[in-house]
């Protein structure tokens, strides 16, 4: 999302902050509005472009949608999540016009920061006042395919300095928060009940994603970090989404993912011996499972037709 003709995808891509890979979820989602983020936020004009939801938005009884995050590393993740705020942070501080335009259609930058405040201010109400938690998913109900936009013209609109403010403390006391209850502890959330070692590495990967249109809006070139992996990993296990999002059939051969880090380091996830591979940059992989970038934009390489089709149809959006 950079200032910049919108970026063109594939048709039925988008992301909803109910929607990631749970098993069987795709049977309850209902097509709402354009949207390409991991925790809703407005897409360029994608053809197509489709934002997910539950048809029914209430706690339910799943955990992390199913998913096995049993290789987070959570004494890594929790710092890596401030980390990554802070470097946003020190961008975005230093510049006094926030009214600049994203690659999200309609979004400045305050949008954008005034988005990942709301999310933020979702995440302590969820983990401090579960049962408050019900109103938040009652009035994304209620604005329906609006609610992103709602939600970030809100913040957009208060006086620069004070949704900086905001934003800090609650990226302050979410940290705090995420610290002090147990990685098995689980509060609701967007179609599913979340605990901390799914929560801490989502937050990283929108506030990456967000930070990216930002870096992108401002023509400011970004080191990758080691953080990345954090970004990965949900692009990798949560890739059964794609292909339900998609409303294509899950494949049932395993993959191998192999990235270069950006130290030159290889993270590989599934077995050496898959005959469905997907390999390259691990920046690269980052940005195309975020919607970042259009496959033709990276050099990724896949091996056999269901590598190929994931990554046409890429995402890693809740």
């Amino acid at each position: 999302m950079a200032e910049r003709p919108a970026q063109k995808e594939p048709s039925g891509q988008a992301g909803s902050s109910a929607a990631f890979g749970a098993e069987g979820l795709h049977r309850s989602l209902q097509p709402l509005s354009e949207a390409r983020c991991p925790l809703r936020h407005p897409a360029p004009d994608l053809p197509d472009d489709t934002m997910y939801v539950p048809q029914r938005m209430k706690v339910t009884r799943m955990l992390n949608y199913g998913l096995d995050v049993s290789g987070v590393d959570h004494d890594l993740a929790l710092p890596d999540l401030v980390a990554e705020g802070d470097e946003l942070d020190a961008l975005v501080s230093a510049r006094t016009d926030w009214s600049k335009p994203t690659p999200a259609a309609g979004w400045t930058i305050a949008h954008q920061i005034a988005h990942l405040a709301s999310a933020d201010a979702n995440v302590l109400i969820a983990i401090r006042t579960p049962d408050a938690f019900g109103t938040v998913l009652k009035q994304a109900e209620a604005a329906g395919s609006q609610y992103a936009d709602l939600d970030a013209a809100v913040g957009a609109a208060k006086p620069r300095s004070v949704l900086l403010e905001q934003w800090r403390a609650g990226r302050t006391e979410v940290a705090a928060a995420l610290r002090d209850i147990p990685l098995d502890h689980g509060f609701p959330w967007y179609g599913s009940q979340l605990t901390p070692a799914l929560l801490v590495p989502l937050r990283l990967m929108e506030t990456w994603a967000h930070g990216q249109d930002i870096f992108d809006a401002l023509g400011v070139s970004r080191r990758p970090t080691r953080r990345l992996h954090h970004v990965a990993s949900l692009g990798v296990i949560g890739r059964e989404l794609s292909f339900h999002a998609a409303q294509l059939p899950v494949p049932a051969e395993p993959f191998r993912v192999e990235l270069t880090g950006p130290d030159g380091q290889t993270w590989a996830w599934g077995p050496e011996q898959a005959m469905q591979r997907v390999e390259g940059s691990a920046l690269e992989f980052c940005l195309r499972v975020t919607q970042r970038r259009s496959r033709a934009e990276t050099a990724l390489t896949a091996v056999g037709k269901d590598a190929q089709q994931w990554l046409d149809i890429a995402r890693v959006f809740l």
